[in-house]
């Protein structure tokens, strides 16, 4: 005769992991940490641009998505360099996933069978 096997279900839920932020949101924060880093106010880093500061401001709460050439104007404004600003908002990204449900993704090339 077979056995009957009892199954303990976990009954403490797991905790629920954020969702992981937009990439607009992820820029526009770090847009915003380094003016208010550096004290800029944002209608002189908007000038400095090219942009209105009302654009800025929804730049920086993720409300827009701007163009790579609006990016690279108000990096450029900030006086940053393109690359280490992509550099610190990947590690944003980075941070954000922890946990097993995480995709983790192969470190050398992906190689696709045809």
């Amino acid at each position: 005769m077979a056995d009957i096997l009892q199954f303990h279900r976990n009954r403490t839920p797991e905790p629920e992991h954020e969702p992981e932020p937009l990439w607009r949101e992820a820029l526009g924060r770090s847009l915003r940490a380094t003016r208010d880093e550096q004290g800029g106010r944002l209608v002189d880093v908007a000038e400095r641009a090219g942009i209105s500061p009302q654009y800025l401001s929804e730049i920086e709460r993720g409300r827009k998505e701007p163009s790579s050439e609006m990016i690279s104007a108000v990096a450029g404004a900030l006086g940053v360099d393109l690359a280490d600003l992509l550099v610190g908002i990947a590690g944003d990204f980075r941070r954000h996933r922890t946990g097993p449900a995480a995709v983790r993704r192969p470190a050398g090339p992906v190689l696709l069978a045809a």
